[in-house]
């Protein structure tokens, strides 16, 4: 009965929306299930590649640096999507109307953290190096004056 109970009470709520707030959560639904499809492939091949890799396969190597950054630039992959997804969810479930900047910071800092995981120094110039660290310093940055002011902004509530 529960989920019947919430279900009615969804299909309230959805009623109540403007034209255009029924098609943002249909974008946001639709984009949900996208991502945990992604999600869903990037876990199976990960599954794949390691134990099985692994198994029957002599060529996988944990200690070799390649196989390192696949196996965790695929973590990280799995980790941001999931991360897209919650922040998604959270605005389908209307608890905020938009997309929060210190998630979005978030999800960046993540993808640079992805980057720089998976990168070649020996193939990689100097400039690029230097301009992923400024970056990185620069969505510190953010992510610490949207903290601190959304953090002021409960403390006055």
């Amino acid at each position: 009965m529960r989920i019947r109970e919430e279900l009615e009470s969804t299909k309230a709520q959805f009623k109540l929306l403007s034209f255009y707030q029924r098609f943002e959560h249909a974008v946001i639904l639709i984009l949900t299930g996208l991502i945990a499809i992604v999600v869903v492939a990037a876990v199976w091949n990960l599954i794949l590649k390691i134990p099985l890799g692994s198994i029957f396969s002599r060529s996988f190597d944990p200690s070799d640096y390649s196989a390192f950054q696949a196996v965790f630039g695929t973590i990280f992959t799995v980790i941001i999507a999931l991360e897209f997804k919650k922040t998604l969810l959270v605005v389908a479930a209307r608890k905020d109307s938009v997309v929060q900047i210190q998630t979005v910071v978030v999800i960046a800092l993540l993808a640079i953290c992805r980057k720089v995981i998976i990168l070649d120094l020996t193939e990689t110039d100097a400039l690029h190096i230097v301009s992923l660290a400024a970056a990185i310093l620069a969505l510190g940055g953010v992510y610490w004056l949207v903290r601190d002011r959304n953090q002021a902004d409960k403390a006055s509530d």
